[in-house]
């Protein structure tokens, strides 16, 4: 009982009450955003489109995605956290409701885009808003907590989805509008705004709270030192764009999302290829999600003696030996095996992963730095079959060896890459303790 406890502490423990609503708001959210997962399906089958003409569709929804995403940390870092999350759901929620007495095929791709948009815009704000109200030293047991929430609400989603996509597409829709709008609830009544909190301590942080001296001088920010040569820009969007150390972080983790979407993009035609039904992909990725819901609470206890880079570079290793080992691959046992392989090293990266992108990001512009972080996956999304078909039809197996040796070349990135991140993170907690020196935390 005692060791149950401790293992609870170590990974839940000390989080505050804000933090488990939004962890509510984003389990109710994944749970019910099933709608667009059968989005090709209800055009060809209720709409009468064409594969080609419903591809498009979907692919309206994906651009839709990367808009969202830059346009949600930008307005979450003006508006506020909490006013970004509910303008999202409630707006989704209303598009979900057109989208489910949409007849006209080209109003459906209209919506299906606007429906990508307000997906997209929550990522950036939830991941903001936990990094406000969660401390430092708990933020790794908070990220794999919203990892596992994610695929847990996923795995919910997937089977409510078939079920309701056999009983009524109308269903299908309007169930989804209803489970967001329970997440708009589950915001709207208990988050408060972390965005002004915040603000209010950059202006006065505790560690000069006592100071009588005069008034504390205003700290620069991240990219200040370098617009005030310039002599005009002010730190935005343009600051993460232009930040060497975050952008190298940002293509390692894009090479990581690239590796993951092998399962539902490229791994499905090399089984069919193999001879595998349909039910042998859906057991693989069932697999996965499996390990993740059951294996991911443990995680925390497991990395944190070690340093971030290095379980990053193990971790991507383990992706990179999973899916070159399905150049060997051709029954159903076998991408089992490597499914568990790459699984567990996505399960291991998923905390590092969050947690240095929060690191790496100023306060002022955190869901700025967390929207290009989430560009990753739209990216990745569209180069991972573009590039992966082509691959996989003129070189065969060998095209898992290459994914291999991708994944290879990320791992040994993190360990090139970690100490200068490490250096930027170390600078920006001593500007923060010392504002005299804030000035060096962007070098």
């Amino acid at each position: 009982m005692r060791g149950l406890r401790r293992w609870w502490d170590d990974t839940a423990g000390g989080l505050p009450a804000t933090f488990w609503y939004l962890w509510s708001g984003l389990l109710v959210n994944r749970a019910g955003a099933f709608a667009m997962l059968f989005l090709s399906l209800y055009l060809t089958a209720a709409r009468g489109a064409s594969e080609s003409l419903a591809g498009a569709v979907v692919g309206a929804y994906g651009a839709g995605g990367a808009v969202g995403t830059l346009l949600g940390g930008v307005l979450a870092d003006r508006w506020g956290r909490r006013a970004t999350l509910l303008a999202a759901h409630l707006g989704a929620a209303g598009l979900m409701i057109a989208l489910a007495f949409s007849r006209q095929l080209a109003v459906i791709a209209l919506l299906a885009g606007l429906v990508g948009v307000l997906h997209s815009m929550p990522s950036p704000a939830f991941v903001a808003a936990i990094v406000d109200v969660v401390p430092e030293e708990r933020r790794s047991r908070a990220f794999n907590l919203q990892f596992w929430a994610f695929n847990l609400g996923m795995a919910v989603a997937s089977l409510l989805a078939g079920v309701l996509a056999e009983a009524s597409f109308l269903a299908l829709f309007l169930v989804d509008a209803a489970t967001t709008l329970a997440a708009a609830a589950v915001i709207a009544w208990k988050v408060p705004e972390t965005l002004a909190r915040r603000r209010a301590e950059a202006e006065d942080p505790p560690a000069t709270a006592g100071r009588t001296t005069g008034p504390e001088p205003r700290r620069p920010r991240l990219g200040a030192a370098r617009a005030g040569r310039g002599g005009e820009r002010r730190p935005g969007l343009h600051t993460a764009l232009t930040d060497r150390v975050f952008l190298v972080f940002v293509g390692l983790t894009f090479v990581l999302a690239v590796l993951t979407m092998q399962t539902s993009t490229i791994m499905p035609l090399a089984m069919r290829a193999d001879g595998l039904s349909p039910s042998a992909y859906g057991a693989v990725v069932a697999l996965g999600g499996v390990l993740i819901v059951l294996g991911q609470l443990f995680v925390p206890r497991l990395i944190e003696p070690y340093r971030k880079a290095t379980v990053l570079s193990v971790s991507t290793g383990l992706m990179a030996l999973g899916f070159a080992a399905l150049a060997f691959a051709h029954d159903l046992p076998f991408y089992l095996g490597a499914a568990v392989v790459w699984t567990v090293g996505s399960m291991l990266a998923a905390p590092p992963n969050a947690q240095i992108n929060a690191d790496l990001a100023p306060p002022e512009l955190r869901a700025r730095y967390q929207s290009v972080f989430y560009l990753t996956f739209p990216a990745a999304s569209f180069v991972a079959p573009a590039l992966g078909g082509v691959s996989l039809q003129h070189l065969g197996e060998r095209h898992w060896l290459i994914v291999g040796g991708l994944g290879v070349v990320a791992a040994v990135g993190h360990l090139l890459a970690g100490p200068p991140r490490e250096r930027r993170v170390a600078a920006q907690r001593a500007a923060r303790a010392d504002p005299a020196e804030s000035v060096t935390a962007g070098r």
